[in-house]
């Protein structure tokens, strides 16, 4: 796991006002720049005021490795508000420890929506994740959608710092409510076969009840598929829409299983365009969103 110490700030704060730059008026960032960076009080009441001085110009597009430190970090589709909040944040993180800590702890205690979409947007760029890791795994069970998105989609605190079991519950319920997987930042490095066995569960649930499942969710399943779940997959093949035809292809392509090697030979439609590379779970992402 990735520790974050305060002496690389002062380069997180440069990186963040370099985006802000490229996107406020002069008038905002004036204000930006007369806000005290040493006064928690001033960085306070600023990170609450932000709205009635910033824009919430929505950002389009920026480097992908925006910190080369902490990979997975991006601000892309941020509007300004949340990126100024973030930036305001950093110079709370070069306080002394208790300071710094209590001073974060009462945004949260006191934040409306927006700011604690802020708060979580920041942790991986925060000192002392021991002490915002509960609060993460909080917000994996909050019922504000945008609160959930703050910390499940694009953030990769939780792929640094999250338990199995709380990685876990924030995939499962990312599919629960239809939300791209694939914008977990790590999803395919910490799948697991406890994950697996869920997602299978969740699987016979929605088909119990009629419902479809997005194809990609197989890849989290594919590695720790049993023969016991064969009737699954060529359920798969059985679909009509094209992706589930597609993930059950690559479950036969990646198992070892002679049985679904004979499910393959039975299904072969997609055999020869994935020994091609022209299909695998990455590109059945992009093309079926």
């Amino acid at each position: 796991m990735i520790s974050i110490v305060a002496s690389m700030f002062p380069s997180y704060s440069s990186i963040l006002y370099q985006v802000l730059q490229d996107h406020t008026t002069q008038e905002e960032i004036q204000w930006l720049d007369s806000i005290p960076k040493t006064d928690s009080l001033a960085l306070m009441t600023s990170f609450v005021k932000t709205p009635r001085f910033i824009q919430k110009t929505t950002i389009q597009k920026t480097s992908q490795n925006l910190i080369p430190e902490i990979p997975g970090f991006q601000v892309e589709q941020w509007n300004l508000v949340r990126l100024s909040r973030v930036w305001l944040l950093t110079f709370v993180s070069d306080f002394p420890k208790d300071q710094c800590i209590q001073t974060i702890k009462t945004l949260f205690d006191t934040a409306e929506l927006n700011e604690l979409v802020a708060l979580f947007s920041a942790l991986p760029l925060l000192p002392f994740p021991e002490v915002w890791l509960p609060k993460a795994t909080d917000a994996v069970r909050s019922n504000m959608g945008f609160v959930f998105d703050a910390i499940a989609i694009q953030n990769p605190f939780p792929f640094q710092y999250f338990s199995e079991l709380a990685w876990n519950q924030l995939v499962l319920k990312t599919i629960f409510n239809a939300k791209p997987i694939e914008l977990i930042y790590g999803l395919r490095e910490r799948k697991n076969l406890n994950l697996a066995f869920s997602i299978i569960d969740f699987v016979k649930e929605r088909w119990a009840a009629g419902r479809d499942v997005p194809a990609n969710v197989w890849q989290l399943v594919s590695p720790y598929v049993s023969e016991s779940e064969i009737s699954l997959i060529e359920r798969l093949f059985l679909s009509e829409k094209e992706e589930d035809q597609i993930a059950a292809s690559l479950i036969c392509s990646e198992s070892n299983w002679n049985s679904f090697q004979s499910l393959f030979i039975k299904y072969p439609k997609y055999k020869e365009e994935i020994q091609k590379r022209k299909w695998d779970w990455s590109k059945l992402s992009i093309v079926f969103k």
